[in-house]
């Protein structure tokens, strides 16, 4: 189980990274739409989501629902560049947990919440790329308000 999750993961990195490289630093504060994320904090949001699942898994409490505090942290990342540092960071943490604990460890119930809660912890994995790949969909659109083409996500062109 543990490596078919860090293969997932690696790829849903790689498809992350691929989408998105078409955003440049000068796009970091594109905004699409009033009340949306720009495109630096859209990233951040993606990366402190990988941290916010990696830490829920294991707090007592679950996974901690201060969406206020999350949005605040999120939104004042301004520099792609230091959200996409924060992406890798995020990444290579969670593969590193994932692969330094047992699979008994992450079968183990999450604790009671809206969030998953009871599902084994192995779960917030699935929840990490569906969220990051939602988000990679959401940054293509951003590019293409730029006037810019996101390549392919399974392909290097």
């Amino acid at each position: 189980m543990k490596d078919a999750l860090i293969g997932q993961l690696k790829a849903s990195e790689e498809f992350f990274n691929r989408s998105t490289r078409a955003l440049t630093e000068e796009d970091s504060g594109h905004v699409p739409a009033d009340g949306t994320y720009s495109a630096a904090s859209q990233v951040a949001h993606v990366a402190q989501t990988i941290d916010w699942f990696l830490a829920g898994a294991f707090d007592p409490n679950g996974i901690d629902m201060d969406f206020e505090a999350h949005d605040k942290e999120a939104r004042a990342v301004t520099s792609i560049e230091e959200a996409r540092a924060w992406f890798k960071r995020a990444v290579d943490n969670a593969l590193k947990q994932l692969d330094e604990k047992s699979e008994e460890v992450w079968s183990q119930p999450l604790p009671d919440g809206p969030v998953m809660g009871g599902q084994p912890r192995f779960s917030v994995f699935w929840g990490i790329m569906d969220h990051t790949a939602h988000h990679r969909g959401a940054l293509t659109v951003y590019a293409r308000t730029r006037g810019k083409i996101p390549p392919n996500p399974y392909m290097d062109m």
